[in-house]
């Protein structure tokens, strides 16, 4: 069985119109894998419809804020403002010749600004949550399966009478992971190690 190509694009397609064939697949994206990407793609919108009005304007902030845009503006803003109070451009008066007005709407333009990053912080750190949550519960579902897999194959190895070199850990790898006993055993293991 030969591989099936896409017909050749005829003429009218290479003046850089697009081709008239849906582009090859990527390599290593199943259906599973690209419809796994969808639903993750959907959840981070729905998540971002949700959020709420304060929540947006700080993160809209926040991605400003942490700009090369917000950086030259402030080059610009406070160059201008430190240049005319040295009294270097003729014809404008200086009105903040210590530069205190300038000093105190820098402090509070970093309270602010600290502000709104906590603010999206805290909304990254939510979302960390949720994702640390989900890996939790597919790693034990996946431990799940794999045990009942151990066990499944340890039966048939039993019933054709095959022996290997891991039958004596069978017993330990047919267990189930109890998480909260091994979350116990990290914070007494980490107490012990404390000098």
């Amino acid at each position: 069985m030969t591989a099936q190509h896409p017909p050749a694009p005829d003429d009218d397609d290479r003046s850089g119109r697009t081709p008239t064939y849906p582009p090859p697949q990527s390599p290593g994206l199943s259906a599973v894998l690209e419809r796994n990407i969808q639903a993750l793609q959907s959840r981070r919108k729905r998540e971002e419809v949700e959020a709420t009005f304060e929540t947006r304007i700080a993160e809209a902030i926040t991605r400003f804020t942490g700009s090369m845009r917000f950086v030259y503006l402030h080059l610009a803003l406070f160059g201008v403002w430190i240049i005319a109070n040295l009294g270097w451009i003729p014809g404008i008066p200086t009105w903040d010749p210590s530069f205190v007005i300038l000093a105190m709407m820098a402090s509070v333009e970093a309270i602010f600004l600290s502000t709104f990053v906590l603010i999206s912080q805290n909304r990254m750190a939510e979302v960390s949550d949720k994702r640390a949550d989900l890996d939790l519960q597919i790693s034990l579902l996946a431990e799940h399966e794999v045990t009942r897999l151990v066990t499944l194959v340890s039966s048939i190895a039993d019933h054709l009478g095959v022996k290997s070199e891991v039958d004596a850990e069978l017993d330990v790898i047919r267990q189930d992971v109890a998480p909260d006993a091994v979350l116990d055993e990290i914070e007494a293991s980490k107490t012990r190690d404390k000098p």
